[in-house]
């Protein structure tokens, strides 16, 4: 959520960078300046009443000592009065505040200075691209063919279990499932990140807290009698760890990784692009979360990126980094990088990892603070990656590896696999 001090102070500048969004919000940014004014003149008259009430009650108490019970009596009746007053304003006061807080939370964030402006997909910028086109058999086959003739997983079971999108992983499969969250649980902690396990449920505060509510309620699995939320990505239970906390500056910078399942309903997606794993209702997923200084915050999005980047090198993948125009950006990210692989078998590029700095968005949300050395409460930035999202990965080792008659595995993975080939 964008804090009002910034809207405020830098109204213009903040609609030049939410217009990078392809998107104008002039009209919202200038209705919240109007409703923030209201809320800020009502504010002043319960000051003002509550100051004159409490200086009445002073007043009536000095009539009552010096024995004009008369003239007390009756000042009491025009301070019960005031009392009224200040109700009704205080009850007038708290709609507008909540009508502020609806309205700033429609906002998304506003871009940062590197974003380009953008409507469409098309429009992202390729920053990095690394490795070689694989050398596949004359006739290669995409992953959902390989995972029927080894027995990784099984498509049809699942529907038959729960529905589509939720496969069930066998045998090597299965493994493989286990040594690659393994593997980049590992990598993780070399890199100096903490593990945690968290929930993956979470409440309404949380899914406010990250700015998954109200932008993204339509696509995530909710239990109604409980109002929880099935998580889409770990960064939602992670990140909330710190709402409502103020840090110390010598904690910062915090790095944190959790592996967990991940729920989206994925509502109207269909057609190829959805076939076999390229898109899932449920998941798993490695996520690396930051709670970064301002000043510090993208040079730690720099270091996410390079560990990202490490990963996809070392299970020998081709990849490419696109940085993401305002438009295809996600509602709460001030600067996001997607991580592509090389899907040899389908020759198309798909996402496998997202990584991005949300500045002062979600922190504003979770009231999450540092305390300078000064003793002044800051906002602190939050940060956040895939690192890595598991089906896609699947997907491309298997048909960037496979030969005529096997499936070939990064070296990276032997030790935790406890084989060399499918």
């Amino acid at each position: 959520m964008l804090t009002l001090q910034a809207i405020r102070n830098n109204t213009q500048e903040i609609i030049e960078r939410l217009s990078k969004r392809g998107v104008d919000r002039s009209e919202a940014i200038q209705d919240i300046l109007k409703t923030d004014e209201e809320k800020r003149s009502v504010q002043t008259q319960v000051e003002q009443l509550l100051a004159q009430s409490n200086a009445m009650a002073k007043t009536i108490g000095d009539l009552y000592k010096t024995g004009q019970k008369d003239e007390a009596d009756a000042q009491k009746a025009v301070s019960l009065q005031l009392k009224e007053d200040i109700k009704q304003l205080e009850a007038q006061l708290a709609g507008i505040e909540a009508q502020l807080l609806q309205k700033l939370y429609e906002i998304p964030n506003a871009p940062s200075a590197q974003v380009k402006y953008g409507k469409t997909p098309e429009e992202n910028e390729v920053v990095f691209e690394w490795g070689e086109e694989p050398v596949l058999p004359s006739d290669p086959k995409p992953h959902w063919d390989l995972t029927t003739q080894y027995s990784l997983v099984d498509f049809e079971l699942g529907n038959k279990i729960t529905g589509a999108g939720f496969p069930v992983y066998t045998g090597k499969g299965a493994r493989l499932q286990r040594a690659l969250i393994n593997f980049f649980l590992d990598e993780a902690l070399k890199a100096g990140y903490y593990e945690v396990q968290p929930p993956i449920f979470v409440n309404e505060a949380s899914g406010y807290g990250t700015g998954q509510l109200p932008d993204k309620e339509g696509q995530m699995y909710h239990a109604v009698l409980d109002n929880l939320y099935a998580i889409p990505t770990a960064e939602v239970p992670i990140t909330n760890i710190y709402r409502d906390v103020i840090l110390k500056e010598e904690e910062l910078p915090i790095k944190n990784v959790g592996y967990t399942p991940c729920f989206r309903r994925e509502a109207g997606s269909y057609g190829a692009h959805v076939r076999g794993l390229n898109r899932l209702h449920q998941f798993d997923k490695v996520e690396i979360v930051q709670i970064a200084k301002p000043e510090h915050s993208y040079q730690a999005l720099e270091g996410m990126l390079e560990h990202v980047k490490g990963l996809m090198q070392k299970l020998g993948l081709k990849f490419r980094i696109l940085r993401l125009c305002g438009g295809d950006m996600g509602f709460a990210s001030a600067l996001t990088y997607d991580f592509e692989a090389w899907s040899g078998a389908q020759q198309k590029w798909l996402e496998v990892s997202s990584t991005s700095n949300f500045e002062t968005f979600q922190s504003n949300r979770l009231k999450c603070r540092y305390k300078t050395k000064e003793g002044k409460n800051e906002l602190v930035h939050t940060l956040n990656g895939s690192a890595l999202a598991l089906p896609r990965i699947v997907a491309c080792l298997l048909e960037n590896n496979q030969t005529e008659t096997s499936i070939n595995m990064p070296a990276c993975l032997h030790p935790y696999l406890g084989f060399e080939t499918i």
